[in-house]
C-alpha cells in the first residue's frame, strides 16, 4: 500500500500519462492518409480553405489524378468522409477549427511537424547515416593518432577539420531535405 510520501513509479505518474496519451492521440490522427493529405492542403495554404476545396485535393491525391479529372461522385465521397469523419476527429484533437464549411489550421498543428519527419524510401535514415559517417570520422582520427594515416600531405588538424566539415556539410544537407519534405511544403503531399 502506498503511502503519501512514498514517490509512484515513472510509467504511473499523470503528466507521463498525459503525455503517452497525447502522443497516441496524434499517431492515431496521423495513421490516416486522408487527415494527413487535409493537414497538408491547410498547411500549403496558410489560410481557412473551405470544405469544397479541401474535398476536391485530397480526391485529386488519392486517386493520383488531376483536379480537372476528378468526378461529382469521387469529390462527394471524399467531401462526406472529410465532413462526418476525419475533420471532427482533427477538431476534436484541436489541430484545426472546422464551422461545417470552412477549415483553418490552429496553433496546436504546429506540434505534428515533429511526427511528420519524412524519410523518401529511397534513402538512407539519418540515424544511420550519422552513425555510419561518426565511424569513418573515427577509423579516420584513430589513424592519425597511430600514424597509420599519412600526414606528410595532411596534417593532423587538417584530418580533424576534414571529418568536422563532413558533419558541418551532412547537417546542411539534412535541414535542407527536412525543409523541402516537411508537409504542406510541395505542391503533392509528400
Amino acid at each position: 500500500m502506498a503511502t503519501t510520501g512514498e514517490s509512484q513509479p515513472a510509467q504511473s505518474r499523470p503528466g507521463d500519462y498525459d503525455t503517452q496519451s497525447r502522443e497516441g492521440e496524434i499517431f492515431d490522427l496521423l495513421s490516416n492518409q486522408r487527415r494527413r493529405y487535409a493537414i497538408h492542403y491547410c498547411k500549403r495554404e496558410e489560410t481557412p480553405v473551405s470544405l469544397g476545396d479541401l474535398a476536391e485535393h485530397v480526391a485529386a491525391w488519392e486517386l493520383e489524378k488531376e483536379l480537372e479529372e476528378i468526378t461529382s461522385a469521387e469529390r462527394k465521397r471524399v467531401y462526406t468522409s472529410l465532413q462526418q469523419s476525419h475533420l471532427p476527429a482533427l477538431e476534436q484533437a484541436d489541430v484545426i477549427e472546422f464551422d461545417d464549411r470552412t477549415v483553418e489550421l490552429t496553433d496546436e498543428a504546429a506540434e505534428l511537424d515533429v511526427y511528420l519527419d519524412i524519410v523518401p524510401g529511397d534513402s538512407v535514415p539519418w540515424g544511420v547515416y550519422y552513425l555510419g559517417l561518426t565511424a569513418v570520422g573515427a577509423v579516420v582520427i584513430a589513424g592519425v593518432w597511430l600514424e597509420v594515416v599519412p600526414t606528410g600531405t595532411i596534417p593532423e588538424l587538417g584530418w580533424a577539420t576534414l571529418v568536422f566539415a563532413l558533419f558541418g556539410v551532412s547537417a546542411v544537407v539534412h535541414v535542407v531535405q527536412n525543409r523541402r519534405m516537411r508537409i504542406g511544403k510541395t505542391e503533392r503531399p509528400p
